[in-house]
């Protein structure tokens, strides 16, 4: 191939290419220059997978003083021969004939540590340079698995028939009863125009009511799913509660399917089969970058990851966990007793201590759900479910959604939820109602337990959370 239109190929696939002794060109952020008078080494990472590649520069055609622009962090393309290493660590590298700059990085380049793998940088300095961070190791290997385990979902779906439903980011309910959702409006904040009693006059706004960020596209995905039978969604919601732990963000991605005609136990079978699917999709297409994370950060991660996939998931009731937490020799910080909402520390007990195996629970007293979850017959729990997994607690919550247009109305009077905001919502059960399912999985949770990091700001690219929108 002509110099001219040689094309360029990425780091991963020369690393694994067995055609050698033939020109390439690759373009990269150079990781580290190290040699002598003679001969320059230079390691190159362009993101595609964790490894680096070595690119070796004699003296003869790169003297020293036309490599001085290529430091750590600079980004150049290297023309050359892929031949066999005679290194070790590496099974090829680039002989060099041509490396021109891209772009130069000076001394004030933060990730000037060797290999970028932020070896005395802590993850929370690395935050506040969230616009830097996917350039060293550990983040490269977090959105790789990111993106890896976003397309296992939407191939698992796929594969099982169900139709990706697009629901609004921009909604006027609020599918949780909450009430902690971002304000959207077009009124000017200074003045706003008020109705006769002093209130905001929502009636001016630019959807002519009061509208918000979505907490949930369920209830949506509902709609779709008594029209298409199975579908989910995945998309961005928004909660806008003052948290900061490591395990809450104000902006984060949820997965919901919604199926018509299943019930509790077809909801259960289809969150344990998804969830370990996904596992196993990231074991089979991320091991180099799940061994360095497990390596780096938790030697327990892949033994973790492989115990999911290899358990069948315990399933007891809300009331059985309670008495099991009752009886446990172990102080717990929050007391349990029938009708408490149960802490991580209860989850991860029943999870790592006592079963020692995945866990879905199910059946939870009404009080402490939402009002669509489908009333038991003893009319004092819901057809509930949580999925408890190991160092996470929760990872999915669902239920069988009330089918029946009166409990549904019941239940939404004393919860306070105002029929008038949902009268869409109502109108399926008025309309051909059928019983249905579905479940919620936080994405940023299920990548929190894929890669083994604690806290959760460190699996979302640019992480929102109270007093941080920086990037």
């Amino acid at each position: 191939m002509p110099a001219d239109q040689l094309r360029r190929t990425r780091i991963q696939d020369l690393l694994k290419s067995t055609d050698l002794n033939r020109e390439v060109l690759v373009k990269a952020w150079v990781r580290t220059r190290r040699g002598n008078k003679y001969v320059q080494f230079i390691a190159l990472n362009d993101g595609s997978c964790l490894a680096t590649l070595q690119v070796v520069a004699a003296a003869e055609g790169f003297p020293e003083e036309s490599l001085k622009e290529i430091t750590t962090g600079s980004c150049i393309a290297v023309r050359g021969q892929l031949v066999a290493s005679q290194g070790k660590g590496q099974a090829v590298e680039i002989q060099a004939t041509e490396i021109t700059v891209l772009g130069t990085a000076d001394e004030t380049y933060p990730l000037q540590k060797k290999g970028n793998d932020q070896k005395g940088i802590s993850l929370e300095h690395l935050r506040e340079i969230a616009h830097l961070r996917p350039r060293t190791n550990t983040f490269g290997a977090v959105l790789r698995i990111r993106h890896a385990l976003a397309f296992a979902i939407h191939q698992y779906f796929n594969d099982h028939g169900f139709y990706y439903v697009h629901t609004p980011i921009i909604t006027g309910s609020d599918a949780e009863g909450a009430g902690q959702m971002f304000r959207v409006t077009t009124l000017p904040p200074e003045h706003p125009p008020r109705t006769a009693d002093g209130a905001v006059d929502y009636a001016e706004d630019f959807f002519g009511k009061q509208t918000n960020l979505t907490v949930s596209g369920q209830l949506e995905g509902e709609l779709a799913a008594m029209a298409l039978g199975s579908v989910y969604t995945f998309g961005p919601t928004f909660r806008a509660e003052n948290s900061n732990t490591a395990r809450h963000l104000a902006e984060f991605w949820m997965i919901e399917p919604e199926v018509a005609f299943n019930d509790l136990t077809d909801n259960m079978d289809l969150a344990e089969d998804f969830l370990q699917s996904l596992v196993r999709y990231a074991l089979a297409h991320c091991a180099e970058d799940l061994q360095f994370l497990n390596d780096t950060y938790d030697k327990e991660l892949l033994e973790r990851l492989n115990f999911v996939t290899t358990n069948e998931f315990q399933r007891l009731t809300y009331t059985e966990a309670v008495e099991i937490l009752k009886s446990a020799k172990k102080k717990f910080e929050f007391p349990v007793d029938w009708g408490t909402d149960l802490q991580s520390e209860h989850e991860r007990y029943l999870v790592e201590k006592h079963f020692k195996k995945p866990v879905i629970l199910t059946n939870y007293p009404k009080e402490i759900k939402a009002f669509y979850m489908k009333l038991d017959d003893d009319g004092r729990t819901v057809r509930a479910m949580d999925v408890l997994f190991p160092g996470i607690g929760e990872i999915i919550g669902g239920s069988q959604r009330e089918e029946d247009l009166v409990k549904l109305q019941t239940r939404m009077a004393e919860m306070h939820v105002p029929e008038d905001e949902l009268w869409w919502y109502l109108d399926t059960r008025r309309f051909g109602t059928a019983p249905h399912a579905g479940f919620g999985l936080g994405f940023e949770r299920l990548v929190l337990f894929v890669t083994g990091m604690t806290n959760i700001r460190d699996v979302i690219p640019f992480p929102r959370f109270p007093k941080n929108a920086e990037f």
